[in-house]
């Protein structure tokens, strides 16, 4: 899975990037003049350093991987998220079935509690309107 760059580089030069593709060469002039002017020029000898949209386009197979790369892993780190968030819910799902059915039983408890303590009633009146609150048909 070899994701290097198998190109052949070209050679590093004594010309600048202008552009317009126009090139300037940055060899010192012979010139007679005062060597104030001679230090305005660069030592052919130093590289000099690329801006970041000229590395880019240099080096743009290096930097493609690098994009690719960046979204690979911001993906995996928003799916470990959703893994997590996933399990958490499961979780949360289980724990409200149980307090459903807790809940559930507690209902059933209390409403066998009225249905006895009103069929203790002598006359039933209490008993038959529970029984028709409940929806119960006994």
């Amino acid at each position: 899975m070899g994701l290097t760059n198998t190109k052949p580089r070209k050679p590093i030069t004594n010309q600048a990037i202008v552009p317009f593709s126009h090139t300037v060469s940055l060899a010192p002039m012979a010139s007679s003049s005062s060597s104030s002017s001679a230090s305005n020029f660069q030592n052919p000898n130093k590289k000099k350093t690329l801006g970041l949209i000229a590395n880019a386009l240099k080096r743009k197979d290096s930097f493609i991987q690098f994009f690719a790369m960046s979204g690979i892993f911001l993906l995996s780190l928003r799916s470990l998220g959703q893994k997590y968030r996933l399990n958490d819910l499961q979780e949360d799902t289980a724990s409200l079935k149980e307090e459903q059915k807790g809940l559930h039983d507690r209902m059933n408890h209390i409403k066998r509690s009225l249905l006895h303590e009103a069929s203790l009633d002598s006359t039933g009146l209490f008993a038959s309107r529970l029984r028709l609150l409940f929806g119960d048909d006994q």
